[in-house]
C-alpha cells in the first residue's frame, strides 16, 4: 500500500508522466470515471469487456459493489503522502542508510531482478532504499521498473476476477502495459501508489550523490493470465529489457479480517502470520522458478498478492533465476480498511538471480 520528491535536473521522472503533478486527491486525468461507487449500476450498463464499464448483473460470484474502490484509493494516496511528508529530508537519509544493510547491486549487474514492497514507508521505506541503492550502483544507465496496476475500479477487478476463472485476457481493454509513453496509451497507473515511495528515495539519493541519474522508465503490466508473452506492449518491453537493469514491486500477501479472512482464522503478524507468509512468498517463488505462469497467477489468488502480472512478466523477460526472501517485515492495513485487527500485509524485499 504505499510522494514524489520535486525532479531535478538529474532525475528520470518527468511530471508530465506520473501522478506527482497533482494532488493526490484529485482523479486521474483523462481517465472516465466508471466505478460503481461513483456511477450507480443504473447509469453504467456497459459490459466488462472491451465496451468498457460494469454493470451489477455483470458481477462474478462473490463480489458485490459496496467496496467503495475511487475512495479507498484516495485514502491511500494521501496516506502516502502523509507519511513520505513526515519523513522530511533527515529521515529519508536515514530511511536511505538503512537500505545499505544489503548490496543487491551485483543482482541486477548480473541480469537478475530486485523486487522491493509497496506497503506503508514507515515500516519498509528501507526496503524500497536497498533497491534504489542497487540500481544506482549497478552501473547501468537504464532502469525498466515493472510495477503492479491495482484494480481500483470495480470494472479493473471484474477483469482480473474473470480472467483468473477462465476468461481471455483479449477480452478486456485493460489488458496491456501501460507507463508514460507505452504504445497502449491508457493512464491508470497515473493515480497507483505502487512507486510512491520508491519515487521519493531515488529523488533523495541521486540529490545526495549529486549525479546524473539512469533514466528509469516505469511500466504496468495487466492481465497477464499466465501469457506474459501475449501482452500487448510487449515487444517496447523487451526491447527496453536488453540494455536495462530490472527492478518491480510486490505485495506479496495480504492477509485478516479486513481482507477477508474469518476472525478464527486471522493471524497476528506476529503469532503466526509472518510465518505463514513466508511460507506462502516462497511458493509464489518456487512457482516463478519453473516459470508456471498460470499455476503463479493462480497462488496470487489464493495468496492475495498484487503482483500476478508483474511477477509473470519479469520472469519471462530474464528467464530463469532463482529467487529468495532478502527481508520480510509487515504493515498493519486495519485502519485503512475500517477493519479490526488483524489486518496486514506482508511487506519483501526479493533477489532473482540468474540461472
Amino acid at each position: 500500500m504505499p510522494l514524489e520528491a520535486a525532479p531535478n535536473s538529474s532525475s528520470a521522472f518527468r511530471r508530465d508522466e506520473c501522478r506527482c503533478d497533482r494532488a493526490a486527491t484529485a482523479a486521474p486525468p483523462n481517465i472516465p470515471c466508471t466505478d460503481p461507487a461513483i456511477i450507480s449500476p443504473a447509469q453504467d450498463t456497459r459490459s466488462a469487456s472491451k465496451g468498457g464499464g460494469i454493470a451489477k448483473g455483470d458481477l462474478p460470484a462473490g463480489l458485490t459493489m459496496e467496496l467503495d474502490r475511487a475512495e479507498l484509493q484516495i485514502e491511500i494516496l494521501a496516506q502516502y503522502d502523509r507519511e513520505l511528508a513526515e519523513l522530511g529530508e533527515a529521515g529519508t537519509l536515514e530511511m536511505l542508510d538503512r537500505g545499505r544493510d544489503w548490496d543487491l547491486s551485483a543482482t541486477l549487474a548480473g541480469g537478475g531482478v530486485v523486487v522491493f514492497p509497496h506497503a506503508w514507508a514507515k515500516d519498509c521505506g528501507h526496503q524500497v532504499a536497498a533497491a534504489v541503492h542497487a540500481c544506482l550502483d549497478s552501473g547501468a544507465g537504464r532502469v525498466l521498473v515493472i510495477s503492479v496496476l491495482h484494480a481500483f475500479s470495480l470494472e479493473m477487478e471484474v477483469a482480473r476476477r474473470r480472467v483468473a476463472a477462465g476468461a481471455d485476457p483479449k477480452a478486456f481493454r485493460f489488458t496491456g502495459i501501460q507507463g508514460p509513453g507505452a504504445p497502449s496509451g491508457r493512464l491508470e497507473h497515473r493515480a497507483d501508489h505502487a512507486l510512491m515511495a520508491f519515487r521519493h528515495l531515488w529523488e533523495a539519493e541521486v540529490r545526495r550523490r549529486s549525479t546524473s541519474a539512469p533514466e528509469v522508465i516505469e511500466r504496468y503490466p495487466y492481465l497477464a493470465g499466465g501469457k506474459p508473452w501475449e501482452l500487448p506492449g510487449i515487444e517496447e518491453v523487451r526491447k527496453i529489457a536488453e540494455d536495462a537493469v530490472i527492478v518491480s514491486t510486490a505485495d506479496p500477501f495480504h492477509h485478516g479480517i479486513g481482507y477477508g479472512d474469518p476472525p478464527e482464522e486471522a493471524l497476528d503478524p506476529l503469532d503466526g502470520g509472518l510465518k505463514r507468509a513466508r511460507t506462502s512468498i516462497e511458493e509464489g517463488i518456487r512457482l516463478l522458478e519453473v516459470q508456471d505462469y498460470w499455476g503463479y497467477n493462480q497462488h496470487c489468488v489464493e495468496a492475495r498478492s498484487d503482483a500476478r502480472d508483474a511477477g509473470q512478466l519479469f520472469t519471462y523477460l530474464r528467464g530463469p533465476m532463482s529467487g529468495r526472501i532478502v527481508d520480510l517485515t509487515y504493515s498493519e492495513a486495519d485502519e485503512i480498511y475500517h477493519a479490526e485487527k488483524p489486518t496486514w500485509v506482508a511487506a519483501a524485499l526479493i533477489e532473482w538471480n540468474k540461472r
